[in-house]
């Protein structure tokens, strides 16, 4: 078992890779390693199925707790249903690998990446990313590869490669990058309102990387000797094809040329035009090759049918550089919105439509204990700002069972999020943890886009205090040799039949988010900059109309929405408050009806509908945690007697004691002759014993009148609005 090693030095950083020990019945196997994480990576092919007309790619990325020393927190103490984070390093590991298969292909391949051991500071996902083109060489799987991934972190001016995970929450940039020997063909990122230039440099920088690590494969490779496995081309009969161009095309060019035409109105001549070919050739008895051909696949004059579309369609743009329905290639389609769609029990609310895509927004205001707990190897244990992502049949005309998110919804939930982390007003001033909900009501492209513009208003609606509005554009590409076509804001028919969907969102500062995919090889640097930059006079466009809508955040919340009250208290306090088994914060919070969290920073944020209600809690903790020195006075009433004395609350939750001897100059024979519970006393405090109890005494203090304490105004860590 001892395998071969090989290691690549780059940047300071050693990467390990081990091939012929670990797996040796999955077609390729490497064990990925970089620091103390490691990934075990494999590539497994098998025949395809009868009747697949598509490539069966399966990317699966596991999580194991004990990759960083952990037990499950599930009741069966076992992994089960991945975590969100996994599912997002699945869909990193496909983007850029499906589109570097051969596009014949249809056998059946699954990779799977096991994160066996986790290192803080080296995320396992670029290197799961780049063991998934090992494994698959490896394996000798036709592929058009080698393929490579590495992460991009911005530390004040400074580019960062593969940064650790505190290094990417520290910086202004989180970036991943794929590539291959053509070019750019996958990129992931989350940034702090960058400009576009500084975008670029990053995904430039980051291809110098890349081209390392691909260079290591071919050399891997090389001294593998690894030979393809025998996978045949299907021999394919353009029979149909050649029919369709020369009796189709036409109609086809007519029906792609009338802009006037809806979306529906347009699939449905298609789809006739479709259906009169059919019915053609089953009437042509004589043209036996035709015949013979459509009889041999069922899909065959489908499939010929969106090839022949398809060719049309791009030397439209490409000749004409006219889109289906009549726009230039940077015209964004029209954009109608509206905040406050919904009534005010739903917290804040936005319906934001472009072209024929339509997504409802909503945003929900939460107390901290309704963040997030995050069981994964993610070194975050919690998240206060959640976005979903909803796709229901019905916004594409369909029926289909409702089932729990896939991957898609993930996806998309996950990118919406991260392009508005870096507006999010912060925790110390607004403690609010945020959910964010897009239904997608209607869908013909760019959905995802939508949810950024729509939650941003939602999240206004709201009265959330975003440092900026977010809008996002998702731009397309037309390639055909050298020609290269840039779309702006791309619809249904051109992400289908497109080569790229490159999502772009920011604020009129800069970019927050992107994310692109592409269906070739990979792109040049200079392909990716132009596509950038034209993104941002549609995202800013875009912000326009929706600021025409709400330009800033409400003034107050909902009035459903809980008020929250934020304060800060000594750390070393926190147990005073909590109290035994929890029975001190347990009393506050029945007596007072709110709802109290505590961070281990000492912040302490109180829940309430009531805003009395909550300011009475907090009087009562910083009474609890005031540190009381030896001769202050206090006024306060007799909240309880005992035989040698009498308790005052000087502060609110917090009392002393008035011994028997200190009710006054005279001797006192009983308690009661001197005082009653709920008397009004003006008191000293004589002591503070090694015990921590406050001794009180009234001899010497004046009454009725005399000095009382004045309870100072409590400073909270930031203002709240309340409203």
């Amino acid at each position: 078992m001892q395998g071969q090693t090989k290691t690549i030095s780059f940047d300071g950083r050693e990467i390990r890779l081990t091939t012929g020990r670990y797996a040796p019945q999955a077609g390729g196997s490497v064990m990925i390693e970089c620091g103390d994480t490691a990934v075990l990576v494999t590539a497994t092919h098998n025949q395809g199925r009868e009747g697949i007309d598509f490539l069966p790619l399966t990317c699966d990325y596991e999580e194991k707790l004990y990759a960083a020393g952990r037990i499950p927190g599930s009741f069966m103490r076992r992994e089960g249903r991945p975590p969100e984070r996994a599912t997002l390093i699945s869909r990193l590991i496909d983007r850029p690998l499906r589109p570097l298969f051969p596009s014949w292909m249809r056998d059946d391949i699954q990779i799977v990446a096991t994160c066996l051991s986790l290192d803080e500071r080296v995320p396992s996902d670029v290197l799961a990313v780049t063991g998934s083109s090992i494994a698959t060489l490896l394996a000798g799987i036709p592929f058009n590869g080698p393929m490579a991934a590495v992460r991009v972190g911005l530390l004040g001016d400074d580019f960062v490669l593969n940064p650790s995970f505190r290094e990417i929450e520290r910086g202004d940039l989180d970036l991943i990058i794929s590539g291959t020997p053509e070019g750019v063909v996958m990129v992931e990122a989350g940034a702090n309102q960058l400009t576009e230039q500084d975008v670029i440099e990053a995904i430039d920088f980051g291809m110098e990387a890349v081209g390392e690590l691909i260079k290591a494969q071919e050399e891997l490779v090389k001294e593998s000797n690894i030979k393809l496995l025998d996978i045949k081309e299907p021999e394919i009969d353009d029979t149909v094809q050649k029919y369709l161009e020369k009796n189709c095309t036409k109609a086809i060019q007519e029906i792609l040329k009338d802009f006037e035409q809806t979306k529906d109105e347009r699939d449905k001549k298609l789809e006739g035009v479709k259906s009169s070919s059919s019915e053609k050739i089953d009437s042509l008895k004589e043209d036996h090759a035709v015949k013979k051909s459509l009889a041999s696949n069922n899909k065959i004059l489908g499939n010929s049918f969106k090839a022949l579309t398809k060719k049309l369609m791009r030397d439209q743009i490409l000749k004409e550089e006219k889109r289906v329905d009549g726009r230039a290639l940077d015209e964004v389609r029209k954009i109608d919105a509206a905040a406050g769609v919904l009534p005010n029990r739903v917290h804040g609310s936005a319906l934001f439509q472009r072209g024929l895509t339509q997504v409802l927004s909503t945003a929900t205001l939460g107390t901290p204990s309704d963040a997030q707990e995050m069981d994964d190897l993610n070194p975050s244990t919690d998240k206060t700002y959640i976005h979903h992502y909803n796709f229901p049949p019905y916004s594409v005309g369909e029926t289909r069972p409702m089932r729990t998110p896939g991957r898609r919804e993930i996806g998309h939930g996950a990118l919406a999020e991260r392009a508005l982390i870096p507006v999010l007003p912060a925790k110390d001033t607004f403690p609010y943890v945020l959910r964010v909900v897009s239904e997608v009501l209607s869908s013909n492209g760019s959905t995802s886009m939508g949810s950024v513009c729509g939650s941003s208003m939602a999240l206004m609606d709201a009265g959330v205090p975003l440092k900026s509005p977010v809008s996002g554009a998702a731009m397309g590409l037309i390639k055909e040799g050298k020609e290269v076509k840039i779309l702006t804001d791309i619809q249904g028919i051109e992400d289908f039949l497109g080569d790229m969907d490159f999502k772009v969102a920011g604020t009129e500062k800069g970019i927050t988010a992107l994310q692109m995919d592409m269906k070739i090889n990979g792109l040049p640097i200079k392909t990716i900059s132009e596509a950038i930059n034209q993104a941002k006079p549609a995202r800013i466009h875009i912000l326009e109309k929706m600021n025409e809508v709400i330009n800033q955040p409400r003034e107050t919340l909902s009035p459903h929405a809980p008020r929250l009250l934020s304060f800060r208290i000594d750390p070393e306090l926190i147990g005073t408050v909590i109290g035994p088994g929890g029975r001190t914060i347990k009393g506050i919070t029945e007596r007072t009806n709110t709802k109290i969290d505590i961070e281990d920073g000492g912040i302490v944020t109180i829940a309430s509908h009531d805003g009395a209600a909550a300011e009475e809690a907090q009087k009562i903790i910083e009474g609890l945690t005031r540190k009381v020195h030896e001769g202050e006075i206090f006024s306060g009433s007799i909240t309880r007697i005992i035989p040698i004395g009498a308790f005052v609350e000087i502060l609110p939750g917090k009392e002393g004691m008035i011994h028997i001897s200190q009710l006054s100059e005279a001797r006192v024979e009983k308690v009661e002759d001197v005082v009653k519970v709920g008397d009004q006393v003006t008191v000293r405090v004589r002591e503070i014993d090694n015990r921590g109890r406050i001794n009180l005494t009234l001899r010497g203090v004046p009454q009725n009148g005399g000095m009382s304490y004045q309870e100072p105004t409590p400073t909270p860590v930031a203002p709240l609005n309340l409203n």
